[in-house]
């Protein structure tokens, strides 16, 4: 049995921390970037992760790349 993966979707997704709470443990808080082709380049995403940083008040933690693929048999 042979399965065939389709790309649907991809997502880039910022985790920053926004500071801490009243025991000092850190607060994350996710950014989202829809629409983002799915054959893009991990390095791509990486870099425009860092150039969207730059454009933040709060510190990057985390860089996630979310793909929604498809599985068919062949």
């Amino acid at each position: 049995m042979t399965i065939i993966v389709n790309p649907l979707a991809c997502r880039l997704q910022l985790r920053l921390n926004t500071g801490l709470d009243e025991d000092l443990n850190p607060i994350y808080r996710t950014r989202s970037f829809s629409n983002v082709k799915p054959g893009t380049d991990n390095q791509e995403l990486f870099e425009l992760a860092n150039e969207i940083e730059g454009l933040q008040v709060h510190a990057l933690n985390a860089v996630r790349r979310v793909d929604e693929v498809e599985l068919e048999e062949l």
